[in-house]
């Protein structure tokens, strides 16, 4: 069971208004610890199930391992906090420390250990939870404390004082952070973000949106106060050790950095392959990668998953003829039967190789690629009279408008060319030139 430890600062009546909501949320006990001051976590506080609530004189900012304060040895803490800035009402949550100098408690180049489980999760609660007039979202590592003793995060309610004394706004944070009960600080999918403005909006889609947690996050205003990268590796490589995290994305550009990181353990990674990938088994993704290519390039995931992969050829003029039909069809059939495909134009198009279940040659390979060949044949059934699979080749068979044909009748190139394609008699010279008069049958053969 994780145990959360809630922090109220005296100092800040956002925080009190919170966690006067979360005393009447929850049923706590309440209880007299005389081994510490009242101002640091001693005197009164409470306890419920599977939270300690204390409270503290000093701003949150400048407390410094206030876990220490808690007796129950919490598994994540929680700052219950204000937001300020011109942002408007707006539930945040976010991690600390400081990556360059610290101008706002902690030390400098210090970071505290991060939770991005629960930080995904209270954002999540936030959604859930804020009222109408709240916007949700999650801002970059910024100020003190750097040492916590715990994994830990800020829940904070914003922008200014008629938010701070907002009832609504307060209940909203308090249900969110009791949902934090039980949730650990850290999921099998985590990263490290870097760039982009001080709310964060990459690196928030990616945390409500994927199956990726997000850890600490240095935003442009902080990489600039850090200064040159390879000067900073310590604080670099904490950023991944505090997060429990070897990926990186980035937003922007910053080559300089992006060449520091690619000297660290650690894989820089796009917002798209973190799409991609999102919750699949990542063996799985490694495979893909290897066999059939990199996602970066265009390959994509199918709605099969498997312990091996194959990787075929599709028959490219087959592929071509049914996407001409009906593109997005072609895309279903190629995903329900793949466990990834590439693409051409953007993504856009299927491309002809594709990643099927099973080792080449056994029977879940040949039955993925069958229902392929047979799914993009009943494409093409919609275009062409008569369709058939034989051992080597997919045969359609069409009767269609035929130019030459329509010239030996005497019909001008022009409009009435378009009305005999389109199945409607025209008149010549006074004669009428019905259109199966001018059809031919043609026989095409896609080899598989």
């Amino acid at each position: 069971m994780t145990t959360l430890a809630i922090v109220e600062s005296h100092a800040d009546r956002a925080s009190e208004h919170i966690c006067d909501r979360l005393r009447e949320r929850a049923d706590w006990t309440q209880r007299t610890d005389d081994s510490r001051p009242a101002a640091d976590g001693g005197g009164t506080y409470y306890r419920t199930d599977g939270a300690v609530l204390r409270s503290f004189d000093g701003l949150h900012i400048d407390l410094e391992r206030p876990a220490d304060a808690f007796d129950c040895d919490p598994d994540l803490l929680v700052f219950a906090s204000r937001h300020s800035g011109d942002t408007g009402p707006l539930l945040t949550g976010h991690f600390t420390g400081n990556f360059g100098p610290a101008e706002f408690g902690g030390e400098p180049d210090a970071l505290a250990d991060a939770a991005p489980n629960a930080l995904a999760e209270l954002l999540a609660a936030f959604e859930e939870y804020a009222p109408a007039e709240y916007d949700v979202g999650m801002e970059c590592t910024h100020h003190g404390p750097s040492e916590v003793g715990c994994p830990s995060l800020f829940a904070e309610l914003g922008s200014d004082d008629e938010q701070w004394d907002d009832p609504a706004g307060a209940d909203a944070v308090a249900r969110a952070v009791l949902e934090l009960r039980n949730v650990a600080p850290h999921r099998d999918r985590q990263l490290v973000g870097f760039g982009g403005n001080h709310y964060a909006p990459r690196f928030g889609r990616v945390a409500r949106e994927t199956a990726w947690a997000v850890g600490h996050v240095a935003a442009d205003w902080a990489l600039e106060a850090m200064g040159h990268p390879t000067a900073h590796r310590d604080a670099l490589e904490r950023a991944f050790d505090a997060s429990g995290a070897e990926i990186a994305l980035l937003d922007g550009e910053w080559p300089v950095l992006e060449e520091t990181l690619g000297e660290l353990d650690c894989r820089l990674v796009s917002e798209t392959w973190l799409r991609e990938v999102d919750d699949r088994p990542l063996a799985l993704v490694d495979a893909v990668e290897t066999e059939l290519g990199a996602i970066d390039d265009g390959i994509r995931f199918g709605d099969r998953s498997a312990a091996s992969v194959t990787v075929v050829d599709l028959p490219a003029d087959l592929i071509s003829a049914a996407q001409g039909i009906d593109p997005d069809r072609v895309r279903a059939i190629v995903e329900a039967n793949t466990v990834a495909f590439a693409t051409e134009n953007g993504g856009t198009r299927v491309g002809s190789r594709v990643a099927i279940p099973g080792d080449d040659g056994d029977d879940d390979s040949v039955g993925a690629r069958d229902a392929i060949i047979e799914g993009l044949a009943d494409v093409l059934a919609e275009k062409y009279d008569t369709v058939w699979i034989e051992a080597d080749a997919v045969i359609a068979e069409e009767t269609a408008f035929d130019p030459e044909l329509a010239r030996e009748a005497g019909v001008p190139e022009g409009p009435k060319f378009g009305a005999l394609a389109d199945g409607e008699p025209v008149t010549v010279d006074g004669e009428t030139v019905s259109p199966e008069r001018v059809r031919t049958e043609r026989t095409h053969r896609f080899r598989i």
